[in-house]
């Protein structure tokens, strides 16, 4: 396997790979990694797809990339999907996949013609006061201080981030900043998380910096995830005869390595699942609780062993971000329920690890749930009576069809750091007229609200809703009555949602394809890929592809992650952009520093780099340089001017 960029791998059909109609393959997982390797099984490695099986625990695919209507609940959303125009990996499968809204086009040329009709942007991008635009006014507010911290740790190499936390590179200076603020509720990073993590997403989106203050840099789909990312896989594969396994839980799977041929030789042996289909077991891998209204379900639980060769290829989904997630109601909160089980993907890893330590350590991720978790709820609005009060913060009809609030909107002043969201409507295919769906989450679960006085995890749905309709704004004396009677809210705890920002070190992941493996690969948001961030869809389709081409050796190159960190353009840009516009030449010197700065401009004044420093406000312009040329500097992207 080997990285590529540029239109002449891009456009490529690889041949097909020898022998592959002898191989079987089992894929564990059909969130989108799993998903993404069995269409690149399909596509690229043309094995026949009734050659491929894909387990899955759940009663439908998609994993953590989920959009339901559950009877007796409502409409749920555990989380949303943000797209940047450079998922390298995501268009390149994307272009071949037909959408879900028009089968004649691509997944692709259906987004990309939304996306440019309907532009991205945010018309308020945080509120404070009960409802009133906090003014951030698209500017970061960083002092010189905070620009040198985050500077310092774009620069540091990752083999000093090992362990390190946020905190550890950034002061107060950086914490209290419109940055953080818009940062942390964006990616929901925590002060606790990952520094090495951080680093990443710095270097991975530096070229959408100028986008980042009102959403402009991200696109989002017509429907909600599942039915605009998921079913279009999931129909795909089904044409191409792709075997779904769905209630069938994955409890081990057996390698052997310590009898192999030698040291370095690992092959995949055998597979041991559990199928329950029952609807008491349905119901516990969805995480809906129990109407306590009808007896439970006896179930059967059927346990199957599969022998591996080394001609079945084996990918497998360490860990899971939805793990143990549970669903409340309008009356009932979601339950915080995080201890393990067979069959989870963290009870897996971790009998996958025991057997070699190049399988990684799933105990940094999940041994600590009170700092991975957070709660999102989906809101139905039910008749028109909260509109008025969302269209007043995000100046726009909820009901137009097209862009709403662009993006989150964060509420500066919650104690649970409350940010909510209302992408193009109707967000499900079958939603009713005039109806809204909104998703909320909050950060910090376990303090009491401004409203409610509880904390959100204690919340039934009406009382999350009660809280969100406080900070619109919403009288106080009419928010109980549009909780209950307007608006729908079923809440979801989520116990490992941000597990994979926990502080890590090389290793505490497995590679997407470990050191001699012969037969199988690990993917999704808990294999080690070099440079690509987690928490984006394009991380898990990413491994699903570096997976398929390895085990198959597939002749083509997996597209790079996109080189925007190594762009002068890019990198000068932001380093005004993370000013506010302000050049260098501004920042607080003392008297020989400036003498210095100086000197050193009137040496380069007429070159190039003194052109791009000129172009891109590193350095203003004024009478003495108006008139010295800057290079043609190419393409340009959202934010770089």
């Amino acid at each position: 396997m080997y990285y590529s960029s540029g239109n002449y791998e891009a456009f490529a059909h690889p041949l097909p790979p020898e022998g592959v109609e002898n191989k079987q393959a089992y894929i564990i997982g059909s969130g989108l990694a799993g998903l993404a390797a069995a269409c690149f099984l399909v596509r690229d490695g043309r094995m026949p797809g009734e050659k491929i099986h894909i387990l899955e625990r759940d009663p439908r695919a998609g994993g953590g990339c989920d959009g339901w209507d559950y009877p007796g609940l409502g409409y749920t959303m555990r989380g949303g999907r943000e797209m940047d125009n450079h998922f390298e990996v995501m268009w390149d499968l994307f272009r071949d996949i037909p959408s879900i809204e028009d089968p004649s086009v691509s997944v692709l040329d259906y987004y990309y013609w939304l996306n440019k009709r309907d532009p991205n942007y945010s018309l308020c991008r945080a509120t404070q006061d009960r409802g009133q635009d906090a003014h951030t006014d698209n500017k970061f507010n960083l002092s010189d201080k905070a620009c040198m911290e985050i500077m310092n740790l774009f620069f540091t190499p990752e083999e000093e981030l090992q362990d390190k936390v946020i905190t550890e590179y950034f002061s107060d200076e950086v914490l209290n900043s419109n940055f953080w603020l818009y940062w942390r509720t964006m990616f929901a990073f925590e002060n606790w998380h990952s520094a090495l993590e951080m680093k990443r997403y710095v270097t991975r989106f530096v070229h959408h910096l100028g986008g980042l203050p009102d959403f402009s840099a991200l696109r989002f789909t017509r429907y909600n995830q599942y039915e605009s990312m998921i079913l279009p896989m999931v129909n795909y594969l089904e044409s191409h005869g792709v075997d779904f396994q769905f209630n069938t839980h994955v409890t081990d799977v057996r390698f052997s390595c310590d009898d192999a041929k030698d040291d370095d030789r690992k092959l995949a042996t055998e597979i041991r699942l559990v199928r329950e289909d029952g609807p008491a077991a349905v119901d516990a891998a969805e995480g809906v609780q129990p109407d306590g209204k009808t007896a439970p379900a006896v179930d059967l639980a059927r346990e199957e062993t599969i022998p591996l060769t080394e001609n079945d290829l084996v990918f497998i989904t360490p860990g899971s971000l939805v793990a143990h997630s549970s669903f409340g109601s309008q009356d009932a909160p979601a339950r915080f329920a995080p201890e393990l089980t067979p069959g989870d993907g963290w009870d897996l890893w971790k009998r996958i690890a025991a057997q070699s330590p190049e399988f990684g350590r799933p105990e940094k991720f999940c041994g600590d749930p009170e700092k991975s978790n957070w709660e999102s709820a989906t809101v139905t609005t039910l008749d028109e009576k909260i509109l008025p009060y969302i269209e007043a913060i995000c100046k726009r009809d909820p009901l137009s069809g097209g862009v709403v609030t662009g993006g989150i909107v964060s509420v500066k002043d919650s104690s649970w750091l409350l940010s909510w969201t209302i992408n193009r409507q109707p967000q499900f295919r079958a939603q009713p007229e005039g109806q809204v769906c909104v998703w909320l989450y909050g950060l910090f679960t376990d303090v009491p609200g401004d409203y409610v006085k509880k904390p959100m995890r204690d919340c039934t749905g009406k009382e999350i809703c009660e809280e969100w309709l406080y900070h619109l704004g919403v009288p106080e004396e009419q928010i109980e009555e549009l909780a209950e009677h307007s608006a729908n809210t079923v809440p979801c705890m989520m116990p490992y949602i941000t597990a994979f920002f926990m502080p890590r070190a090389d290793g505490d992941r497995p590679l997407v394809v470990p050191e001699g493996a012969v037969n199988f690969a690990f993917i999704g948001q808990f294999a080690e890929t070099p440079r690509d961030t987690i928490f984006t869809t394009e991380y898990s389709m990413r491994t699903g592809m570096e997976a398929v081409y390895t085990l198959l050796d597939i002749d083509r190159g997996v597209p790079e992650v996109w080189g925007s960190v190594f762009d002068l353009r890019v990198l000068l840009n932001a380093t005004v952009l993370l000013r506010d516009g302000k050049p260098a030449t501004d920042m607080n010197m003392n008297v020989l520093e400036k003498l210095l700065l100086s000197r050193g401009l009137k040496e380069i004044e007429h070159t190039d780099i003194y052109g791009l420093l000129k172009e891109f406000g590193v350095i203003p312009t004024t009478d003495e340089n108006r008139d010295v040329p800057v290079p043609a500097t190419g393409a340009v992207w959202p934010g770089i001017h």
